[in-house]
């Protein structure tokens, strides 16, 4: 792991004990060293960067441990020298950490096997750089804070340690023990921490999404599903405005917030499993929905936003990457309006669709209005600051958009999925109009059609394995070219004809794009493909779920079944905790995926990948307000048999189960069953 200076840390060797906003990054034998992103977090802010047991001053040598369930880790480490002499290790150290909503509990368990009684001190020791998560991210060291009093007090927080002593820049609990013969004594400590500039909170209930019971021939799923579900749990979250409103926070550590596009996925995603969360996403980004034309935000009426932070505190004179509420994001409203529209085909009650009609034609007006600032027909973004995300659609990074030579394209950009996005966006849109009695869905759906058409002219380029849809269009209006799974986002929209669909479908299974462990964001064929880029040739397991829920929608059964056995890999590979995203190597180079070193692990809309995997191999396609259901598996069942309790679907508990040969049997779904 390096810690160097200006580096981003890596995170992929660090445990990860989380219950939003409270997270722990720590080593494997549960010690904070004060290295790179280890660190208890409270929100944005690392509000512990050391925490260290010694035992007689001896430091513990960790033998295992981990995360126990949602918030919760166990970590085991002996104490070599003490205890009976001889070989083996007669005094171990069990720590038991336990997440609250403002901080967290250990308890430090220290149990003899030996014959004689241990008499100890044990010192913990405690310090803290108060760090927000962009600084630690940006590899810059803080100072460390000296204590005061019990605990340490700045940047807007107040972090309180019961009993700590000052040492210098550190604080100490110290305790005199004696541990008997056989026996074990218990010490506990807590920390909690006051953030009154917070904008996030811990949500106040349990997950009320579905736990499905999962039987499948092919032995990875149900453990990934069952780690994921646990993640996901942990990622839950409110604002505190809405403090009753659940969404998804996007990911451990560095996007432990609010994220427009990502909490909207994540909620997609999760559909088969209940609406509760899809409710809560939709009402909170549309309390915070724009409705004037800021240039530093990229605040525009109707559009909904990209991300939300804790405001700096003014006295440290720190500046933000981005303004703590910033809107530039091209794809959230659009998604936010396909968010609605799933979730009301899923069962979300109408009273809660009807709450959201206001807001849904504000956003359906943001895509014809500024989201399209020189009236071609496409959504397109331009960051106007020059301190902004230069790219805004969900591949951010700077040099994500190029051309198959590898050159970085140039603004404005009009990105192929956001155009998906939004011609699906329109009919959803227009559907919802029309269900609830308000006018204006027929100027959507002739919108929609008329977007579609100008796509088909002016996106697909080909070379000599054939014809495709190109990443975006350039300021220029100039194809930008680079095989890449932008393209996957189309399938399932409507906006491709058959034919287009399974010249799509036909890329996304080649070589090229299935590494075997998911689709990577670029061809290797194309001039800036890099298997450890972070959006020109790594996989990111939500993107292959989106790509794998098109192919299965539009009936390209075998690259969808190449999809999903791609995310068990990968799942496998990273001890069923999907990371953000990996290495784009081949599966037939590497036994098990690579990592990409600073991903984030959780992160929610990977975990919301084997659900997305269910929806497409059992073909869940529901309309509840028709009291429909249809069931188009894919055949052969690429998992075997797979029999699913517990989806829920409206107001019912489903159970589907296909078998081996293609067999469907749907029980508990109150409506009609339409097998396909």
């Amino acid at each position: 792991m390096t810690s160097d200076p200006g580096l981003q840390p890596t995170v992929h060797e660090l445990d990860v004990c989380l219950r939003a906003p409270v997270s722990v990054l720590s080593a494997h034998d549960g010690t904070v060293r004060g290295q790179g992103a280890e660190g208890v977090y409270c929100g944005d802010v690392r509000v512990l960067s050391v925490v260290g047991v010694t035992v007689a001053g001896r430091a513990p040598d960790g033998i295992g441990g981990g995360s126990t369930g949602t918030g919760t880790s166990r970590h085991v480490a002996v104490l070599r020298g003490l205890g009976d002499p001889g070989p083996d290790p007669t005094i171990r150290l069990e720590t038991v950490r336990e997440l609250a909503d403002d901080g967290l509990t250990e308890t430090l368990r220290l149990v003899s096997g030996a014959a004689q009684p241990l008499h100890a001190e044990v010192v913990l020791t405690l310090a803290t750089d108060l760090a927000t998560v962009e600084e630690v991210k940006s590899g810059q060291p803080r100072p460390l804070v000296a204590p005061d009093g019990e605990g340490w007090a700045g940047r807007g927080v107040v972090v309180a340690v019961p009993g700590l002593e000052a040492d210098g820049d550190h604080g100490r609990l110290t305790w005199t023990v004696e541990v008997p013969p056989r026996g074990e004594v218990a010490l506990d400590w807590s920390v909690r921490v006051v953030d009154p500039g917070g904008v996030t909170a811990a949500a106040p209930t349990p997950s009320t999404w579905s736990t499905p019971r999962v039987t499948c021939d092919d032995s990875r799923l149900a453990p990934l599903l069952t780690q994921s579900l646990e993640d996901l749990a942990g990622l839950r979250m409110v604002t505190t405005t809405e403090p009753d409103d659940v969404f998804a926070a996007a990911g451990a550590p560095w996007y432990l917030t609010l994220f427009g596009r990502d909490s909207l996925w994540t909620a997609r995603l999760l559909l088969p499993l209940g609406t509760e969360l899809a409710g809560g996403t939709l009402r909170t980004l549309a309390a915070r929905q724009g409705t004037r034309r800021d240039d530093a935000t990229g605040e525009e009426p109707g559009k909904v936003l990209h991300e939300i932070r804790r405001p700096p505190v003014a006295e440290e004179g720190t500046t933000p990457f981005l303004p703590p509420v910033y809107f530039g994001t091209v794809d959230a409203t659009p998604l936010w309006v396909c968010l609605l529209h799933d979730a009301w085909r899923w069962g979300l009650p109408a009273d809660e669709v009807e709450a959201l009609l206001d807001p849904l034609e504000r956003a359906l007006g943001w895509l014809a209005t500024d989201a399209d600032p020189d009236g071609d027909g496409f959504l397109e973004y331009l960051d106007r600051t020059g301190t902004g995300l230069a790219n805004q659609g969900w591949k951010d990074s700077h040099d994500s958009v190029r051309f198959v030579d590898g050159r970085i394209a140039d603004g404005p950009i009009a990105l192929a999925e956001a155009q998906a996005y939004a011609h699906e966006a329109m009919l959803g849109g227009a559907a919802l109009l029309e269900a609830f009695g308000r006018p204006g869905a027929q100027r959507w759906r002739d919108r929609a059609a008329d977007l579609r058409a100008r796509f088909r002219d002016a996106f697909w380029v080909g070379d000599a394995e054939g014809r495709y849809p190109a990443i975006a269009l350039d300021g220029d209006k100039v194809p930008v070219d680079a095989p890449a799974s932008n393209m996957g986002h189309l399938l399932g929209t409507g906006l491709l004809d058959a034919e287009e669909s399974a010249q799509v479908a036909a890329r996304l299974g080649s070589p090229a794009m299935d590494s075997g462990f998911g689709l990577r964001t670029m061809a290797t064929t194309a001039g800036g493909y890099g298997p450890l880029t972070y959006h020109c040739g790594s996989v990111w397991p939500h993107d292959t779920a989106i790509a794998l829920t098109g192919l299965a929608r539009d009936g390209h059964r075998a690259p969808a079944a190449s999809l999903a056995r791609g995310v068990l890999a990968a799942g496998e590979s990273f001890g069923q905790r999907l990371p953000e995203l990996f290495a784009g190597d081949p599966a037939t180079e590497v036994r098990r995926a690579l990592a990409y070193p600073a991903s984030c692990r959780p992160q929610a809309w990977s975990a919301a990948a084997p659900v997305a995997v269910l929806t497409a191999v059992l073909g869940l396609r529901p309309d509840v307000p028709a009291g429909r259901l249809e069931v188009a598996p894919l055949r052969p069942a690429p998992l075997g048999a797979l029999r699913v309790e517990g989806l829920r679907i409206g107001s019912d508990d489903v159970t589907v189960a296909v078998s081996a040969a293609g067999e469907v049997e749907v029980t508990g779904f109150s409506g009609e069953v339409v097998l396909g």
